[in-house]
């Protein structure tokens, strides 16, 4: 059986309407070019930062009979449905529940000094979408939550209902890119106590002029996206929690990250660029003279994204970008 460890043990019921593992079961995007990636590594212990409900894992799993896995995740019902989808892999898998932003804590926890490889798929799953009383969904009536790790104090009630108008579109712009966001920001403040889910993706609906409401897919969509991001904490995370990855790698050991917006990829983009070039801040065109010293090389530098084929079927897959290093020098483990 998959083990958990510290506070990592998922509830024994999750919660009244929770999915289990199969319903959490969702396709894991761009999973053949993680296990190409992840595949061409050396033996040892590879993390999923956010292992979710399992799909990448037990793909990882079956395929590499030398690895074992250790995943992490905040979101109880996805350790849950993870704990019951990885159960057949025994003790090849270690769960432990934690945001990738305490990595270096969940690593002491499960007695994990380096790795030979990473995965992190940021973003929501699937489920927790399709989920509404989680609060992600933009098209079913639920609570403005949006929390990943349910003991955590801020919700997206406290964004909508108590953020000042230029703090919330300041969100909705960094964190979404949301054109839109001082006229949806205006608007909700107005219409202010908002309710719930529906009411807010109705009220950006309403915001969004007319022409631009008919294309891109959902209106409330990105809106929905950058409050999401701003209770869970995940762009002030991803930069550190990148770095300790990588860190952590032995020589020879593979790095991927599947962003699916501008604001993660510009992050992913950054801290890889930093192992490869070791940080150097010389010219451009001209030699090192900073004593910079890359620890990893990019397997390419614009990155991948889905086939066509995996884009059509998959429309979580349709925004997606793979990015991917390997390590090659360097102190690996605890400082």
């Amino acid at each position: 059986m998959a083990k958990q460890v510290n506070n990592g043990t998922p509830p024994s019921k999750p919660a009244v309407g929770a999915p289990g593992a199969s319903a959490f079961h969702h396709l894991p995007v761009m999973c053949d070019e993680v296990l190409e990636v992840l595949g061409s590594g050396p033996s040892g212990i590879v993390l999923d930062a956010t292992v979710g409900g399992g799909g990448h894992a037990a793909a990882i799993l079956a395929a590499n009979p030398d690895i074992s896995l250790l995943g992490l995740d905040c979101d109880d019902a996805a350790l849950t449905a993870a704990a019951e989808r990885l159960e057949q892999f025994g003790d090849r898998v270690v769960l432990h529940r934690s945001a990738f932003g305490d990595l270096a804590g969940a690593m002491g926890a499960a007695g994990v000094a380096s790795i030979s490889g990473f995965l992190f798929d940021l973003g929501v799953s699937s489920p927790q979408l399709d989920w509404a009383e989680r609060g992600f969904s933009y098209r079913e009536a639920g609570p403005l939550d949006m929390r990943m790790d349910r003991r955590q104090r801020l919700t997206a009630a406290e964004v909508v209902n108590g953020y000042e108008e230029a703090e919330l579109a300041r969100i909705l712009y960094r964190n979404a890119d949301e054109r839109h966001a001082r006229r949806i920001a205006r608007t909700v403040v107005a219409a202010r106590p908002v309710a719930d889910t529906s009411q807010l993706a109705e009220l950006v609906r309403e915001a969004i002029p007319a022409p631009a409401r008919r294309r891109g897919g959902h209106p409330a969509k990105r809106t929905f996206q950058a409050i999401r991001i701003e209770v869970n904490g995940e762009l002030e995370q991803l930069a550190g929690a990148l770095d300790e990855a990588i860190r952590r790698l032995v020589p020879g050991g593979m790095g991927v990250v599947l962003s699916y917006h501008s604001g993660e990829d510009r992050i992913v983009k950054e801290r890889f660029d930093r192992a490869a070039t070791g940080g150097c801040a010389c010219p451009p065109r001209l030699p090192c003279a900073c004593g910079a010293t890359p620890i990893a090389t990019l397997s390419r530098r614009a990155g991948r994204t889905p086939i066509v084929d995996e884009a059509t079927s998959n429309p979580r897959a349709a925004s997606a970008r793979l990015r991917s290093l390997e390590r090659i020098v360097g102190t690996v483990g605890p400082r």
